[in-house]
């Protein structure tokens, strides 16, 4: 059975990564922290604020791996390429097309 999903907003989410990264210090571990908000905040799993922080750490350049920025960026791309793709092959049909034409005989 399929878990429903809940989408955040994204005040939410800085407000949570925020919270995290202001009282960890005050835990015996940032989980721990993660725990706290994500109860304090009504936020169904603490492993949904983890992942939030793990996500703020990269585009921090505190962690490795590929910002939100990034991923937009390459997202657009691909999205071009595919267009840009489709494209070449309509033009690749058209003048397919005509070229046949062209070497039809005239009656």
């Amino acid at each position: 059975m399929a878990r429903p999903t809940q989408n955040y907003s994204p005040e939410l989410r800085e407000r949570a990564v925020r919270m995290v990264f202001e009282i960890e210090k005050d835990y015996p571990t940032q989980f721990a922290a993660m725990k706290t908000v994500a109860q304090k905040l009504g936020i169904g799993s603490p492993e949904t604020v983890r992942k939030w922080i793990r996500k703020a750490e990269v585009d921090r350049g505190e962690r490795a791996g590929t910002t939100s920025e990034e991923h937009a960026d390459i997202k657009r791309l691909k999205r071009e390429n595919a267009e840009l793709r489709r494209a070449n092959e309509i033009l690749k049909a058209a003048s397919a097309f005509f070229a046949a034409e062209i070497d039809r005989p005239q009656r």
